[in-house]
């Protein structure tokens, strides 16, 4: 009995050297790998440049732009790993879930973009190539159309501080004859009397006309316009 157990028990020479990870390492591809991420990286660029020439915001930030690239072949890298192995597809899982990030996205095209970048990476990495070209392409397509070819005409922030409330009268008088549109958005009153309003117009003409033009009025002791698409301009 105890000669059983201990012949059950035995270490071959040959078990030392048996390692998973050379297991692993036999079963991974490395020519699948180098296209997913040469795919990877090649859609990065393709999302590059639809980002440079479509970008219509503030500043335009070189360094996020080359994140993208970066997420798509990162993110293709971690789906190639999870792919072997569940226990490991779990652990990652479980790792990203914790992860904050403390970037703040104040575009809302910058965050289809990262979420472009992060669907590229992981078609690319789990081997759906030609689904992550078609589906880069007619995107890539519609976010043209849509950003240059279509006019959207952003309205503006009229802030105006006089002195009397007649003036207030004058103001809008010339909002009426200038805009297509307005509407009073505030209104306030300062300790001193001064008065301040600001209003949303859409202009017919000349926009530093219309802000001079203000600014000649009696009373009025100072005319900003800002244009607003999301962020605010002087």
């Amino acid at each position: 009995m105890f000669t059983l157990l201990a012949a059950t028990n035995i270490t071959n020479f040959d078990d030392i050297f048996k390692s998973s990870f050379l297991e692993k390492t036999s079963s991974f591809s490395l020519i699948d790998a180098l296209i997913g991420l040469a795919s990877a990286f090649l859609l990065g660029v393709f999302i590059y440049f639809i980002y440079k020439k479509t970008f219509n915001g503030v500043v335009y930030s070189h360094s996020f732009n080359i994140s993208l690239m970066i997420m798509a072949m990162a993110t293709a890298l971690v789906i190639m790993g999870i792919s072997q192995n569940v226990l490991l597809s779990l652990g990652m899982v479980g790792a990203l879930s914790i992860v904050r990030f403390r970037t703040p996205i104040k575009d809302p095209m910058d965050l289809i973009f990262l979420f472009w970048s992060v669907v590229v990476g992981i078609l690319c990495g789990a081997g759906f190539i030609p689904l992550a070209v078609i589906g880069s392409v007619i995107i890539g397509v519609v976010i043209i159309v849509f950003q240059n070819k279509i006019v959207i005409e952003n309205p503006y922030l009229v802030v105006v501080r006089f002195e009397h409330e007649e003036t207030n009268a004058v103001i809008e008088r010339l909002l009426r004859e200038a805009s297509k549109r307005y509407l009073l958005k505030s209104k306030s009153v300062m300790n001193d009397e001064k008065m301040e309003v600001t209003y949303e117009v859409r202009l017919k003409g000349n926009d530093a006309a219309f802000v001079s033009t203000l600014s000649k009025v009696e009373g009025v002791s100072s005319a900003v316009m800002l244009s607003y698409d999301g962020n605010f301009t002087a």
